[in-house]
């Protein structure tokens, strides 16, 4: 028997016994029921650590935020543009927008001359060399495509698509919804949350909501938008978030940390604040209908109440958006160790030998 045979017999020969009799196997998840295999639980799990997911589930998910948020551009545009009490209250909140206006200014002014395409510009390209620092391309594409359609996609509305009609409410301006500089905060906000590490998601979703309510609110207050056109312009970024969310594939992912606690917590508090805003939103819109009935929404308590409740409606969706988002990130890029965890897709690629950096 040659050298080569020799040695491989023995190998085999002394493999069980270096494992106390049995050759240690691969783990593999149990399968359902009727010998079935659930095919968004991973198959296998490589020495290495790295785990097989897939992302059909993330891609139902994602799907159907992409059709909830345009549902809701669809409605804020036949409520509050197409409608003549919907333009009324919005035009309240534009009006109500003078007051302490002067004051107001010296904080908005700042927020809102940061955005430009330079900028927009800049931040996309960091968040894509990032994201291939990271051994993420398709990553780097996600990111794109959702700072990039949501761009486009907000000044083709804006100027081409929707149509403010003149109902005889405020001066007849041209269509401003979705809001341009809304759009750029969020969507850059957004990136950032696909891109950065998973420890760090739960305060870059906090960060993004604290900088697009801060532009969004400030777009208010500079008279260059109504409510609607920021609440628009947040919908525009999630819609475009769940596309790139979809584009996510299957893939090797090494386990890393996953702050679940974390994530939970700021999904909650983004939650909970989300919904004492929008309770405010919804009460500040009900007087403001009551004053429409009445005849009284010009007074200057209903207009400080529709600027008030204009600006907590942006609040109050930028939250849910970010939280949303947040959970979505979660789902699309979370190794599961044990089965029935909720899983979604891996990376966007890699292979068991070199898996993407999904690492804290």
């Amino acid at each position: 028997m040659s050298g080569w045979g020799s040695g491989a017999l023995a190998s085999r020969r002394a493999g069980p016994l270096a494992y106390g009799g049995r050759v240690p196997q691969p783990p593999t998840v149990p399968p359902l029921a009727g010998g079935r295999r659930d095919p968004a639980e991973p198959t296998v799990r490589r020495a290495s650590g790295a785990v097989r997911v897939r992302s059909a589930r993330t891609r139902r998910w994602a799907f159907a935020l992409t059709v909830a948020s345009v549902v809701g551009i669809v409605v804020v545009w036949r409520v509050f543009v197409l409608n003549r009490t919907g333009q009324q209250l919005d035009d309240a909140a534009f009006v109500g927008a003078e007051r302490g206006q002067s004051r107001l200014l010296l904080v908005a002014e700042p927020v809102l001359s940061v955005i430009s395409v330079p900028f927009i510009t800049i931040v996309l390209l960091s968040a894509m060399l990032l994201a291939v620092l990271r051994r993420r391309v398709l990553l780097a594409v996600q990111v794109a495509v959702l700072v990039g359609g949501a761009n486009l996609t907000t000044q083709v509305l804006k100027h081409m698509v929707l149509e403010r009609p003149d109902l005889g409410v405020g001066d007849p301006l041209d269509n401003a919804l979705p809001s341009g500089h809304t759009t750029a905060a969020a969507s850059v906000a957004a990136a950032l949350l696909f891109v950065v590490p998973r420890r760090v998601r739960p305060t870059a979703a906090v960060v993004g909501v604290l900088y697009t309510v801060a532009t969004g609110v400030s777009t208010l207050v500079g008279r260059w938008h109504r409510p609607s056109d920021a609440v628009a312009a947040v919908l525009v970024v999630l819609a475009w978030a769940g596309v790139a969310s979809m584009l996510g594939r299957r893939g090797w992912v090494s386990p890393g940390q996953d702050p679940a606690h974390g994530v939970t917590a700021v999904v909650v508090g983004l939650l909970m604040v989300g919904a004492g805003a929008g309770a405010g939103a919804a009460i500040a819109l009900r007087r403001g209908l009551t004053a429409v009935e009445a005849g009284t929404l010009e007074q200057p308590d209903q207009l400080v109440t529709a600027y008030v409740g204009g600006a907590l409606g942006v609040l109050a969706v930028t939250c849910l958006a970010f939280g949303l988002l947040l959970l979505l990130r979660r789902l699309a890029d979370h190794p599961v160790d044990h089965p029935g965890e909720a899983l979604g897709a891996g990376g966007p690629g890699g292979s068991p030998h070199n898996p993407v950096d999904a690492r804290p």
